[in-house]
């Protein structure tokens, strides 16, 4: 558990480094990648509700007020 322990730390204490005199990656990242992925994100997630809402077969919204009714009442046999 110590080494556990001081494993974290250390990574903690990295990382506030990193932090504080500026990170090691390109910070261009967002500016360069940020709108396709959010424009690739999109259309995905419209293409699967496309798929779902119509070739799976679901019914959406659909009440069965006045469309159900009761069958006739029988009487037990005896």
């Amino acid at each position: 558990m110590y080494r556990f322990a001081r494993a974290a730390v250390k990574v903690t204490g990295q990382a506030m480094r990193q932090v504080r005199h500026g990170s090691t990656k390109n910070e261009d990242f967002h500016s360069k990648y940020g709108t396709a992925l959010l424009v690739g994100g999109a259309v995905s997630c419209v293409a699967v509700w496309a798929y779902v809402g119509t070739q799976t077969g679901l019914t959406w919204n659909v009440s069965p007020v006045g469309k159900v009714t009761p069958k006739p009442w029988r009487e037990a046999e005896e």
